[in-house]
């Protein structure tokens, strides 16, 4: 590995990993990673379409029956041994992340530790994926199987890409699925060396596929016929268009989507753990986060100390590539820094207040300066949209009743943030906040064993933890008649011992016809004829009266 630029761990070229081998795209046709703090390339990358869709799906159906058969304890073990070798190749994996994505290095690290930590912590679970028994009376049996769905698409973002490949594909390949992963065009280097780990440790080679591209492999992939469940984390546009897709096939889909996170600050809270934790959540990763704490809601009475305290952190923040490991990095495209300067630019026009930040740094990368504005109109759209950037927003508030208001004033509904030291604010808060996680004086709060997923526009359906397993498996119901002739019981009725012959299938017809099949039993011979006719069969074998049942 090279101290300067990490490139060694990169190869040359990446195609499709189709059946556990790197193959050429059908069009022949590449496009270029490119490091976001350089803006060199950093590798070239096959560019999938429809005909590479269906060769990984094909590759992905026959990976799913050799791995559906795996014992739950050795799939278990294989799914550890990856959580192994994820922590073996931790430098080169943050490395890979860095250097693709942005992000500073030691945030690549932490990814990477995540990433790990998914694929140990469901390896635990395969083989207590147990159904249930329910009640329906002493003469029946019923109960439940929970079997995986088949081949999962995996459509896995830019801004955590080794650290959300893990959180999808580890539940996954626990239930006993197949995976089809497609990484975002921007950061699809890490996609390609986890699946590698994933052969290495004894899952299936077919059983983990990569096909890298835009939308067309991404829509391809999300209305294919043998596509059996979706799994899609990105902008609620394309989350609908994935939607739209998967109804052609009545695909079952997870959508964890977008956020406008509320992080309310009470005057009784602990000013400095609201500062840090905010700073951290809306700061991390460039703001490139679903869960940031992008709207800060600020008691009149603490707002403009809160203010302060965050502007003296963030003017000492050191902005430069990621592998230099700096407080932030640059954002992942140059496409996306455009989309955040429309906001920084609307934030000019408008009568708010840029507090800090606001502008692009010069030389070469996608920088932007950590930004913090108030001043802001709730109803705008600097409070309304997800900018999706280290672009915090501080709106102040009077009372309780004002700021639950606000906080549920967006469409979305994915994170928030409560910070107070009265426990019963604080719960009253959490109860009445339309968000799938609350946040009590901290931000990212969460683990890989809580459940995550929103409310409202923010997505369908939870990731990580237990109920992530949820996406992956579905519950098949048995009845089973216990008061049937197959089952060869033995029990009395009318004081004398009825006993099945062990040959059911003999006796028991639809309707009365001559039936004659061979049985033998020690060195006696006995024909069954019309059973059903006679009800009594006869056998030679200590004199048992044998009657249906």
């Amino acid at each position: 590995m090279s101290d300067a630029t990490g490139q060694e761990v990169i190869r040359s070229r990446y195609n499709h990993l189709i059946n556990g081998e790197y193959q050429p795209p059908a069009t022949d046709s590449y496009f270029s990673s490119i490091n976001p703090a350089t803006e060199v390339e950093i590798t070239e990358v096959a560019t999938g379409n429809e005909a590479d869709v269906d060769a990984a799906v094909e590759a992905a159906q026959s990976g799913f029956r050799s791995w559906r058969a795996t014992d739950p304890v050795d799939r278990g073990q294989i799914v550890h041994n990856i959580a192994e070798l994820i922590r073996d190749h931790a430098e080169e994996l943050a490395t890979i992340e860095s250097l693709d994505q942005g992000k500073p290095l030691s945030q690549s690290q932490s990814d990477v530790e995540g990433a790990a930590r998914y694929f140990e912590y469901y390896a635990g679970i395969a083989d207590k994926l147990e159904g249930k028994s329910i009640p329906v009376g002493a003469d029946k049996l019923d109960f439940t199987v929970r079997e995986p769905y088949g081949v999962s698409a995996q459509i896995i973002p830019w801004n955590f890409p080794a650290n959300l490949y893990a959180r999808g594909v580890a539940p996954a390949l626990v239930a006993g699925n197949a995976v089809v992963a497609k990484p975002a065009p921007t950061t699809p280097i890490s996609a390609f060396r986890l699946t590698e780990l994933c052969h290495e440790a004894g899952v299936p080679r077919s059983a983990v596929n990569v096909v890298a591209g835009a939308g067309e492999a991404g829509e391809a992939l999300t209305s294919h016929e043998n596509v059996d469940c979706i799994t899609f984390t990105g902008s609620v546009p394309t989350g609908q268009r994935v939607m739209q897709s998967a109804a052609e096939q009545v695909t079952p889909v997870t959508l964890e989507l977008g956020g406008k996170n509320p992080a309310i600050v009470h005057p009784d809270a602990d000013l400095e753990t609201a500062v840090n934790s905010v700073i951290t959540g809306i700061f991390s990763n460039s703001g490139q986060i679903c869960s940031a704490a992008d709207r800060a809601l600020v008691h009149q009475s603490v707002h403009d100390e809160f203010v302060e305290q965050v502007v003296s952190v963030v003017e000492s923040y050191e902005v430069a590539p990621g592998m230099t490991d700096p407080d932030m990095g640059p954002v992942n495209s140059a496409e996306h820094l455009s989309n955040i300067q429309e906001y920084l630019d609307l934030a000019q026009r408008e009568d708010v207040t840029i507090e800090t930040g606001g502008r692009q740094p010069g030389g070469d990368g996608y920088f932007i300066e950590p930004t913090v504005i108030t001043d802001v109109d709730g109803e705008g759209r600097l409070a309304q949209e997800e900018i999706f950037g280290p672009v915090l927003v501080v709106i102040p508030f009077d009372d309780d009743d004002d700021e639950l208001a606000i906080a549920n004033n967006t469409e979305y509904g994915l994170t928030a943030g409560v910070f107070t030291s009265d426990i019963n604010r604080a719960l009253n808060a959490a109860t009445q906040i339309d968000a799938g996680n609350v946040y009590i004086n901290q931000w990212f709060g969460d683990t890989n064993q809580t459940p995550f997923g929103g409310y409202n526009k923010s997505g369908i359906g939870r990731e990580k933890g237990l109920e992530a397993l949820e996406s992956y498996v579905q519950t098949k119901n048995i009845a089973i008649d216990l008061d049937h002739a197959e089952w060869g019981r033995v029990r009395r009725t009318r004081g004398h011992r009825e006993h099945e012959c062990g040959l059911a299938p003999v006796c028991r017809v639809p309707e009365p016809r001559y039936i004659k099949r061979y049985h033998s039993s020690d060195s006696a011979r006995a024909w069954h004829d019309g059973c059903v006719a006679s009800r009594r069969c006869l056998s030679a074998k200590n004199g048992l009266s044998h009657r249906f049942v």
